[in-house]
Parts: C-alpha cells; sequence; structure tokens
C-alpha cells in the first residue's frame, strides 16, 4: 500500500463540487465493470479500474450538479456508494453528495477534555426528544451542563433500513441516518456541545452490517466466512482485507478528523474475528493517537468488550491494544443484583455484597472466575497499575434497559432510595461513570427494543429472535412487546414533564450533588476501606475524603451516623466528608 493510500489520500469521499478526479472514486476489484450513474439524467459514466481495484473518473473528468448517484456493478444495481455521506431516500436508495469542508465550524477554540474520569451521558437520538432529530437535541444540551456531565454519547447515527431503530444495523457507515437530519445536523450538534463544554462520543459498530441495505458485498469482500453473533464476520485477515481495513480506520478518522468528534465506543469488539498480528483495534488505536498529535486535542477510543481481557488497554509496548478504556459490564450486573434482588440468567453470579465488593476492589467479578451463565470460567485479572477510571460503569444503559423483556428501567423496579444508593455508587466509585438518558431523574418510561423493518419477514424473524433470546431469563413471552410495533418505539420516548413533578426533581437534585461531589475527588482515588454487609443489606466504601454509605434493599438496616451528611437521600444514602 502506498503512503498516500495509508494516511486516506484516496478515499472516496464525494462532494457536492465533484470536481477532483478521483471523487467517485469506488473499490471493486472483482468487478469486470463499474458505471456511475447520476441524476438528473440518469447518466452514465464509465469508470476505468487501477491494478489496486479501485475505479475511477477517466482524466480529471468534472461532474457538476449532480444531486444523486450510484453504481452499476457488472450490469446490476445502481447501488448506493460504499462511502455514502449522505443517503436521504433511505439506505436503498441512491447516495447524495455531501461536502462535510462546507459548514463553518465555530468550534475553533475547542482543545478537547479528558473523557475518562468525568461522566457520560448515553443517549438515543430518536427517542431523546418528542421530535427524535439532532437539532432537537440541541435543545436540551443545557440539561446535561446543568447535570454536570462532560462528555454525550450517542447511540449509532449510522444509517440503517427503516424510519426508527437502535441503530446497531447500520449498513453504510459514513453516512448519517437522515430522519435524525443528516450530516449537516450533525456537524451543527457537534459544534453546540463543544460550544457548551460538551465532549462528544460516538458509538459506532465496526463488528458486522445489518441485516438490510447492505450492498457492499456486491462491491468486494467486505464479509469473512466466519460467522458472528449477527450473521458473517467482517473481513479483517482474509485476502483483499487491507482495504477493508482502511474502509474501518477511514470511518474512524471521518466522525474524529473532519466531524469533530472526541471519542468513539466501539461496539462489541469480541465480535471482531481479525488472526493477524496487529490486530485492528490496535491499529486504530495508533491511528487515533496519530490524529490527536496532529488535531492538539485528546482522542479517546473506548471499547465494549465481553471478554474482561485488559489486553485491550494494556499499553501497545506492553503487547496490549493500547485502547483507552473499555466497558465494565461487572459493576451493572453487581449493582443491579444487589438492588433488584434478581439473580437469574447472567445476575446468578452476582447477587450477594461480596460480588459488588470485588468489583469495587478489583474492577471485575470474572477475573478467571467461575461464570455460571457461561458454564466455565472467564476473564482475567486486570493488570496492577491500570487506573479504575479506564473502566466505564454504569447502573444502567441502553443494553441492560432494552434487552430486559419490558424494557423497565431501575426506578420501575425498586423505590427511589435505591435509584439513589446505585446512583451514588456509581457516579462516586472508581470508575468513569455513565448515566442513561432519564436515569438523572428516575424516569418510568421504558426503553424497549425497537425496529421499523419495512420487511415484514425480517420484522416477523426479529420478534421471534427476541422471544428465543429471553428464554434463559424465564421472563414471560407475554410480556415482550413486538419491537415492530409503532408503540413500542413511541414508549421509549422520555417524558420531559417528569423532571417538573416534585418526585423526579429531587431525584434530579440528588444527582447533581453527586456529580459536583465527584468533582473534588482525584480522578484516579481508588476505593478503601469497602464494608459489604449481607446480613444487614449495606454497602460502605471510601474515596478521598468522602465516605459513602448505601442501603441495597427496603428492609436493609439504618446506616451509622457517622458525621454531618454533604448529601443524603432518605435513609437510603449518607455521604460524609470525613476529616
Amino acid at each position: 500500500m502506498s503512503d498516500a493510500r495509508a494516511h486516506g489520500a484516496l478515499r472516496a469521499v464525494p462532494t457536492s463540487t465533484a470536481g477532483a478526479s478521483n471523487a467517485y472514486a469506488v473499490w471493486a476489484p472483482a468487478a469486470g465493470s463499474v458505471i456511475l450513474l447520476t441524476e438528473p439524467g440518469p447518466v452514465r459514466h464509465e469508470l476505468h479500474r487501477d491494478a489496486d481495484g479501485w475505479w475511477r473518473l477517466p482524466g480529471a473528468t468534472e461532474l457538476p450538479g449532480i444531486e444523486r448517484y450510484g453504481y452499476l456493478v457488472d450490469g446490476d444495481g445502481p447501488f448506493p456508494d460504499p462511502r455514502s455521506l449522505r443517503q436521504p431516500d433511505g439506505v436503498h436508495g441512491l447516495s447524495a453528495p455531501f461536502d462535510p469542508t462546507e459548514h463553518s465550524w465555530r468550534d475553533a477554540g475547542w482543545r478537547g477534555r479528558e473523557v475518562l474520569g468525568g461522566v457520560i451521558y448515553e443517549l438515543h437520538l430518536g427517542t431523546f426528544t418528542p421530535e427524535g432529530t439532532l437539532d432537537a437535541a440541541i435543545e436540551r444540551l443545557d440539561h446535561l451542563v446543568e447535570l454536570g456531565v462532560g462528555a454525550v454519547e450517542l447511540l449509532p447515527v449510522n444509517a440503517f433500513n427503516g424510519e426508527h431503530g437502535w441503530g446497531y444495523d447500520g449498513v453504510l457507515w459514513f453516512a448519517v441516518h437522515e430522519p435524525y437530519g443528516g450530516p449537516a445536523a450533525y456537524q451543527r450538534f457537534v459544534d453546540a456541545c463543544h460550544e457548551r463544554g460538551l465532549a462528544v462520543v460516538q458509538d459506532v459498530v465496526y463488528n458486522h452490517f445489518g441485516p438490510s441495505g447492505n450492498y457492499l458485498p456486491r462491491f468486494a469482500p467486505y464479509l469473512s466466512d466466519a460467522s458472528g453473533p449477527w450473521g458473517a464476520a467482517v473481513n479483517l485477515d482474509g485476502p483483499d482485507s487491507d482495504d477493508v481495513r482502511r474502509y474501518i480506520i477511514d470511518n474512524a478518522r471521518y466522525w474524529l478528523v473532519e466531524l469533530h468528534v472526541d471519542g468513539l465506543r466501539l461496539d462489541a469488539v469480541h465480535a471482531l474475528h481479525d488472526s493477524r498480528a496487529v490486530h485492528i483495534l490496535e491499529e486504530l488505536a495508533e491511528h487515533a493517537e496519530r490524529w490527536s498529535e496532529e488535531l492538539g486535542r485528546p482522542l479517546t477510543l473506548i471499547a465494549e468488550s465481553d471478554l474482561n481481557d485488559p489486553k485491550l488497554i494494556r499499553p501497545r509496548a506492553e503487547h496490549g491494544y493500547g485502547l483507552d478504556a473499555q466497558w465494565d459490564d461487572d459493576v451493572h450486573h453487581a449493582v443491579h443484583a444487589n438492588l433488584t434482588g434478581e439473580s437469574s440468567g447472567y445476575y446468578a453470579d452476582f447477587a450477594t455484597t461480596d460480588a459488588l465488593a470485588k468489583v469495587f476492589e478489583q474492577g471485575w467479578f470474572h477475573d478467571g472466575a467461575w461464570s455460571s451463565f457461561r458454564g466455565r470460567r472467564h476473564g482475567r485479572p486486570l493488570d496492577s497499575g491500570i487506573p479504575f477510571r479506564r473502566l466505564v460503569a454504569f447502573a444502567q444503559d441502553h443494553d441492560q434497559i432494552g434487552n430486559r423483556a419490558a424494557g423497565d428501567r431501575l426506578a420501575q423496579l425498586v423505590p427511589d432510595g435505591l435509584v439513589a444508593a446505585g446512583a451514588a455508587l456509581v457516579l462516586l466509585g472508581p470508575f468513569t461513570p455513565m448515566l442513561f438518558m432519564g436515569e438523572e431523574w428516575g424516569a418510568r418510561t421504558p426503553w424497549q427494543f425497537f425496529t421499523s423493518h419495512p420487511e415484514e419477514e425480517l420484522g416477523r424473524a426479529t420478534a421471534e429472535g427476541r422471544l428465543a433470546e429471553f428464554a434463559r431469563h424465564g421472563w414471560d413471552p407475554a410480556s415482550v412487546p413486538n419491537p415492530q410495533d409503532p408503540e413500542t418505539f413511541a414508549r421509549s420516548h422520555l417524558d420531559w414533564t417528569e423532571p417538573e413533578r416534585a418526585s423526579h426533581r429531587r431525584l434530579l437534585e440528588f444527582f447533581r450533588a453527586l456529580i459536583a461531589l465527584r468533582g473534588e475527588l482525584d480522578r484516579d482515588e481508588p476505593a478503601v476501606d469497602v464494608a459489604a454487609d449481607e446480613a444487614a443489606g449495606t454497602f460502605a466504601f471510601t474515596r478521598g475524603r468522602l465516605r459513602i454509605m448505601a442501603q441495597l434493599r427496603p428492609d436493609a438496616a439504618a446506616l451509622p451516623c457517622t458525621g454531618e451528611p454533604v448529601a443524603a437521600f432518605d435513609h437510603a444514602v449518607q455521604i460524609v466528608r470525613l476529616d
């Protein structure tokens, strides 16, 4: 690969001017012919193949005034551009030119902010506001600033089939889902966040493509023969995989460099099948480090992983991948199981205060320990010297709510006092805390699994798959809503009148107080003097000069009076400042 290719100089990013001879280049190494089809017209433009399998316009051909375009591959199609930046007619339609450089950025003074150690706020654009758009979300950013969060994490926004969904079935990774407002609205959103001092973390999915609208295999071997949990795996290590990996690296660069995003949350990296000596995650971390130096601002890579393997966040010099952080589901499981008493499925190993103490003291529970859910040992110990702020922890998130049968939140399962207790553990714990939208006021609206597949057969298969997935938890199939039912999506919207009510407002004020107290702590301060009392149903720990004490069940023993609390919620939580 030439140096120019290695640095993305030949990325096929079409622009509205489309003046460069490679503006509509496309990779199709096995094709016998590739025709660019443009509208108005349609007009056919024959592309010429180079030695690397890329097809380009000959010479310095200019194509002004293009409104839509696609490709005919060996006479089939037209298909949208694999690197399309805009899909105004959906993922089955033609692509539209978009020039990201036309936006007048207002964040020239933005030097980024450290995401780890602060508070992350995870949200889904389609249900965060009634309108479900990026511009509507901008109107709610001041709420997040007042709450005290430092970073907004968006669930995937890449183009997927249908009007609404979680976004994890994306098929065009560069295009922003049009119902959210498209790429121009995304640029406005990032600008608005930076203007308020908020970092932006974008959830991206590099482990699979969605089942509908994925035309990339018609161009090139983007998929491998390996099977993953969501179908064929991405081709990261087979023949022609160099350009597939470049597709991923270029996509990451698009978000971080061209769209000014501050970090990426990498979905389900355990589903990345890569046998190369240099794993794609290590390669991505190396590029992100270089981009960060060039931009003069921090860029953060956070992995979602089911492996409990410190290799992900171990430095590359120590034969790790060099990512910045990874999600820690073990913290969630321990907090949730202790607060709710649930012990089925993967909660089984976490339903004791000892399990909660272990994650606070050692980072995660399954560190080579037996996993009853998996029927085997799982994980390995966290390396000594890795600070816990590199583990992202939460009491609630999109998966742990949305993958429940009814999509019920913690506030729908336990009293407000226990919601407050869970918040105190996460927000004042040694990890990087993350909230899920509405958690801060104890939202009672569920967040359910919803889809809008236009294909009837796919919709039916998705609904049936959900029922089978829940069988291991023993949940009643009758309680599982149909993801294709529009009411399932409607029920999942936040109710912004809730925080105006007294009970919700009280929780919101407590969350704000907790986040303010977190600001007093050194971000690498460990949790010490951990006291877990199974019989009493209480849990306590110290960080810095703060002693955090919480009840874990409604009938728990009274908390000891050790001083004047600086924050408290009923009898369920007491936080005192030590002398």
